[in-house]
């Protein structure tokens, strides 16, 4: 029988993998809903001392907004496209027309990436990846501890705004980088992983020491919800 803690841990995975589903995945919005901004999931100060609470909130609130509103204004001018999901919509970028591809590209991907992002991030509980994933990332990296350096020096060697990704593509595990909004989705690719490297994610705690911020935040990864994206994915 669960404990209360246990069946508490259950739930919480259960409503975050839910609201992933449901903002990045590939199912169709109600007709006439728009996108939105969905809600961080924790407190401003959850992520300290590893992101802080002043970060955190205008990452959120302005940054991640910002593309929401950007995205939909966009979509006023192509209505055809208002049903489709962000997911679908990054997967098929080049069939877009042509006068809201980019804004779909940046605004949408922004938009993708930060859900996503939210998502993966945890309190100061400690977590690892776990059965097949660990088994995955070990036979694709040696180690997990050598994936986290790749993950690293992506995130480091990314010149001016990007992501550093941890994804699968033609079913193998993969580090990669892109540049500014730019998602994998619209190459092919499934991110199970995401750390933003755009200076406003840590430039007010970190300044210039990326280096630093990238450590920071491999500690406050939730590998529960990264092993059931793995796990969906490979099924």
């Amino acid at each position: 029988m669960l404990s209360r803690r246990d069946a508490l841990k259950t739930m919480a995975l259960s409503t975050g993998a839910f609201a992933l589903s449901s903002a990045c995945s590939g199912a169709q919005q109600p007709a006439g809903e728009v996108h939105k901004l969905p809600p961080l999931g924790y407190d401003y100060d959850a992520l300290e001392p590893f992101i802080d609470a002043e970060t955190m909130k205008l990452h959120h609130d302005k940054h991640h907004a910002a593309y929401v509103a950007k995205l939909n204004q966009a979509l006023e001018k192509e209505p055809s496209l208002a049903t489709r999901s962000i997911e679908d919509l990054l997967k098929n970028l080049d069939s877009l027309p042509e006068s809201v591809r980019t804004d779909i590209r940046n605004q949408g991907g922004g938009h993708y990436n930060h859900t996503l992002f939210w998502q993966l991030l945890r309190k100061k509980d400690t977590s690892a990846p776990e059965g097949d994933l660990s088994k995955a990332i070990t036979a694709s990296f040696g180690s997990v501890a050598a994936m986290e350096e790749q993950i690293q020096s992506a995130g480091l060697k990314q010149f001016g705004s990007g992501w550093a990704w941890l994804l699968m593509r033609e079913g193998k595990l993969l580090v990669e980088s892109t540049a500014n909004q730019d998602c994998p989705l619209s190459t092919g690719a499934y991110p199970l992983l995401c750390v933003d490297v755009w200076e406003h994610a840590y430039y007010l705690k970190y300044q210039t020491r990326r280096a630093d911020y990238l450590k920071a935040v491999l500690q406050i990864l939730n590998w529960s919800v990264i092993g059931e994206r793995y796990r969906q994915h490979k099924a």
